[in-house]
């Protein structure tokens, strides 16, 4: 395969990729943070105590957590039919990349939480700050550093799992590994898509590094 031909290849595919893993990241964010709130304050001793609620998504989180994606991928296709109305292309592999992300963020974003000095929790409680005002303005405040830090590891993990989903027609720069680079032996393609992977896991990185550095000094 030429360069003419791969290259817009390649360009719709990491196109694919960043459109899958944008709307997979914004999902698990938004639900990943919810659940990992929900799993600190149902804790004992927690501002909202409910031992039995706790372990119920415990072991949810647990659950979806323990299952390796390609398994995940495959047992989600009713469900992603049911969604989007189809199990091929990156609209449809969203709905497996944030099911699996959702858990693995939700325990980040506890242990982020859970890592905020619990004198400033219980000063604010003090002055009558009520569970809201505790969370957003006390909680998520000050664990900023460590939301970002797990979101960074999270997004990378998606980029990953974009990868995965190719394996299945998920669409993306894996799609175009398997297709292209193993199906018809295109060492050339495969070698490109790595290069990619590995560059879109650097910028990543590299940014979600900078941020963190940056609420860690405010």
């Amino acid at each position: 395969m030429s360069w003419s031909e791969m290259a817009p290849l390649l360009r719709d595919a990491t196109v694919d990729t960043l459109y899958m893993v944008g709307v997979a990241t914004l999902l698990t964010a938004v639900f990943g943070l919810l659940l990992g709130v929900l799993l600190v304050l149902t804790d004992r001793g927690g501002l909202l105590a409910a031992p039995l609620v706790n372990r119920v998504l415990g072991a949810i989180v647990n659950v979806g957590r323990s299952l390796p994606f390609i398994i995940l991928l495959i047992a989600l296709m009713p469900f992603t039919r049911l969604v989007v109305g189809t199990t091929i292309e990156s609209t449809a592999a969203i709905v497996p990349l944030t099911v699996g992300a959702i858990p693995f963020y939700a325990r980040l974003v506890e242990t982020a939480l859970r890592e905020v000095d619990r004198d400033v929790v219980a000063a604010a409680k003090a002055m009558g700050a009520s569970v809201r005002e505790i969370v957003v303005k006390v909680l998520l405040r000050e664990a900023r550093p460590g939301l970002v830090a797990g979101l960074t590891v999270t997004v990378i993990a998606l980029i990953g799992y974009s990868a995965m989903a190719g394996t299945v027609g998920g669409g993306g720069l894996g799609d175009v590994a398997v297709r292209y680079g193993y199906e018809r032996f295109e060492t050339e393609v495969m070698v490109a898509t790595v290069v990619l992977l590995i560059v879109l896991v650097q910028v990543v990185q590299m940014i979600g590094d900078l941020a963190a550095r940056r609420l860690s000094r405010r």
